[in-house]
């Protein structure tokens, strides 16, 4: 029976649910509302602003190149280049939240994935809060944040090439680009909880890889949350309150095999 309870798809259905578990845990735990709070304005500001400027830029696009009559060709294409319009918009809003929103945010996460651990734990910490304190922690969480950004828009850039590979240059480029975002999103969020543990990046991708099907199923689910519409809003904090307690209640597992 335990064989049958633990084995890679029981753990990718486990990891799958801790995200969207996380919208019950803060519901338990009201305090951890402000430290959710922040990041969801900041989200709203970026999400608000990618869409507004998406649609008016590629509405002006569509308006100035899109030839107008009266013929049912002429609204065909017009529908059509709205639809594309509206897909682009889509990836600017994903991209904009997986780079800005998180990078904004980063400083609020690393106190909510905190908060969230002593929760879990009942280890309280020991030194108190301080603006002067939290100040130089800001800083630090937007470099590593930044770091990180870069990574997955380096990466990101990289998997393009793929395309030059003739007949399977777009499916290879479509699979590894997903991939690439899945681990991305691992290490994003379980990248606060890790670093508090002193894990340089080179441990934090071993951590991953040690339990494959229990982090990629996490991954997914917030792949999930993410295509869910308005709850981009809140999957920043979500994903990172899940994370977190993916860490404390999992972390001690033995790895995949």
């Amino acid at each position: 029976m335990d064989i049958l309870k633990d084995n890679p798809m029981s753990r990718f259905a486990s990891g799958f649910f801790y995200p969207f578990q996380s919208l019950r845990f803060v519901y338990r735990n009201p305090k951890l509302l402000k430290y959710v709070l922040i990041p969801f304005l900041i989200n709203l500001v970026v999400f608000s602003g990618a869409v507004f400027l998406g649609l008016d830029f590629f509405g002006d696009i569509v308006a100035r190149y899109v030839p107008s009559g009266e013929a049912w060709y002429w609204a065909f294409l017009t529908f059509f280049a709205w639809l594309i319009a509206s897909i682009v918009t889509a990836l600017l809003v994903f991209f904009s939240f997986t780079v800005v929103g998180n990078l904004l945010a980063s400083p609020f996460n690393d106190l909510l994935s905190e908060r969230t651990e002593e929760i879990v734990t009942g280890v309280g910490t020991a030194e108190p809060f301080s603006w002067r304190t939290f100040g130089g922690d800001a800083w630090r969480a937007i470099i590593v944040e930044g770091k990180k950004m870069s990574f997955f828009v380096i990466g990101m850039l990289a998997l393009l090439l793929l395309n030059l590979i003739p007949v399977l240059g777009q499916l290879l480029y479509s699979v590894a680009a997903i991939l690439f975002t899945l681990f991305f999103l691992t290490v994003e969020y379980l990248g606060y909880v890790l670093s508090r543990k002193r894990l340089s990046f080179a441990q934090q991708r071993r951590y991953v890889f040690g339990q494959i099907s229990l982090h990629l199923g996490f991954a997914v689910g917030v792949l999930c949350l993410l295509a869910i519409p308005l709850m981009q809003l809140l999957c920043i904090p979500l994903a990172v309150v899940g994370a977190t307690r993916l860490y404390c209640e999992k972390g001690n597992l033995s790895t995949d095999r």
